[in-house]
């Protein structure tokens, strides 16, 4: 069992920055992949980035890369998404996610995920 809380969710303006935290508990973090997804209103939840159980891997979609950076404290159970030069079609409820099951690759469906946070909202004004 895993839980898992988000936050660090705000309103910002277009240009602006934002760290979102998720801090896990429960099975030991170290052994797991972690994963940020996001949900705006009316789409599908969709993946944004995930990082491998020892932070040496990590991967991004194309919408955020070069702008977001994940990262993971295993000594603090944290897993981190900086987000830098947001844009307003960055709005959306943001949700940290576990992966337990142990692959070689990084894992981008949500449904490959095992637990959830409850999400933490980012509003981004132009």
């Amino acid at each position: 069992q895993v839980q898992l809380v988000e936050s660090g969710g705000g309103l910002v303006q277009a240009g602006g920055s934002l760290r979102l935290s998720c801090a896990a508990s429960g099975r030991s973090f170290s052994s797991y992949a972690m994963g940020w997804f996001r949900q705006a209103p009316g789409k599908e939840r969709e993946f944004v980035a995930a990082i491998n159980w020892s932070g040496g891997s990590t991967y991004y979609a194309d919408s955020v890369k070069g702008r977001f950076t994940i990262s993971r404290d295993n000594a603090k159970n944290t897993v981190y998404l900086q987000m830098n030069s947001l844009k307003p079609e960055d709005t959306a409820v943001y949700y940290c996610a576990a992966d337990l099951v142990k692959s070689p690759f990084i894992r981008v469906t949500h449904g490959d995920y095992d637990y959830w946070g409850q999400g933490t909202q980012v509003t981004v004004s132009s």
